[in-house]
């Protein structure tokens, strides 16, 4: 009886700290509370209506008046003829853009720490930062008119080479090629922002030490610059294996058509058109919710991986 009178009185001291901590510092709390509000608002609160994924739903009865069916949206689609494609489309633009789009703000980002000349570095950095604030509309709009069989930049230049004009954004082989490079372009300079405030870290008494040694510039990098972001490196790798299933909507449903379908349905392009072309609304949300399981998967696999290897993890 005593141990819990003084648990009460312990439990009561720590949340009258607490409460005077937070009064203490309530002006931090108030910045803080519209980020709260809007993740509770528009990513915990719609979780209610995930449950539609295992009913039948119907619009004029509402989520809690429709029949439950249990896992049938998600048989449905595991027995989907179009399953096979839908992964393997999604999969390959994620693979591709992890070996080839997620080393280039690295690369640049060392390339750029390199400069000598500052103003020369801002006009770099600015350079490549700038296509990052282009809409995605128009980047799609920007990749059809450079790949025009007839009128595209790219074509006149291998036509220079006598090589005959190539729809790109008609073949399928070339589709997920245009996507990740043209991906590359745009966002390549706002990731270096990341490793390039890394960078900053680096106590340049370790390049004077290394240049007294006699190593190159390209010795430092590796030995000196690369070990320091790479905490950074394996944060962002985590991060992004969390959405290796999510390769994203926009800008693969804008570079779309039927010539190209075979590469590039998406579980994003076919969700849309399940769900809201099609008004498969619960189908559509079992294909979603299966999508974000295998993330989340796939995040806390990874994470737990590095924290086995002694890397940087995200907790």
């Amino acid at each position: 009886m005593t141990n819990k009178r003084n648990n009460q009185q312990t439990s009561k001291i720590e949340l009258s700290k607490t409460i005077k901590k937070i009064a203490r510092n309530y002006d931090l709390y108030l910045l803080l509370l519209p980020t709260l509000a809007y993740f509770i608002i528009f990513h915990y609160i719609p979780m209610y209506g995930l449950q539609i994924a295992f009913k039948n739903f119907n619009p004029v009865k509402g989520i809690v008046g429709s029949p439950w069916v249990g896992f049938d949206h998600f048989e449905r689609f595991f027995q989907s003829y179009q399953l096979g494609t839908i992964i393997r489309n999604t999969l390959g633009i994620s693979i591709y853009e992890l070996l080839v789009a997620f080393p280039a703000p690295i690369i640049l980002a060392l390339m750029i720490n390199q400069l000598t000349s500052e103003r020369f570095k801002r006009f770099v950095q600015t350079v490549t930062y700038a296509p990052h604030f282009i809409s995605t509309v128009v980047v799609a709009g920007i990749v059809y008119l450079l790949l025009s069989p007839k009128t595209g930049a790219v074509n006149n230049l291998l036509g220079v080479f006598n090589i005959e004009p190539i729809f790109f954004m008609g073949s399928a082989d070339w589709f997920k090629t245009v996507f990740v490079f043209s991906g590359i372009w745009q966002n390549m300079g706002w990731g270096t922002i990341i490793y390039l405030a890394a960078l900053t870290s680096v106590n340049p008494e370790f390049h004077e030490a290394a240049v007294v040694d006699g190593a190159t510039k390209l010795q430092r990098v590796f030995y000196i610059d690369i070990p320091a972001i790479m905490p950074t490196v394996i944060i962002m790798l985590i991060m992004n294996m969390g959405h290796m299933m999510s390769v994203g909507f926009e800008k693969v449903y804008l570079m779309q058509n039927q010539l190209n379908i075979d590469s590039s349905e998406t579980i994003q392009t076919y969700v849309y058109k399940s769900g809201l072309v099609q008004a498969q609304y619960s189908y559509a949300s079992a294909i979603g919710l299966f999508n974000t399981i295998i993330n989340f998967i796939l995040l806390i696999s990874v994470n737990k991986i590095a924290k086995s290897l002694k890397q940087t993890s995200l907790w």
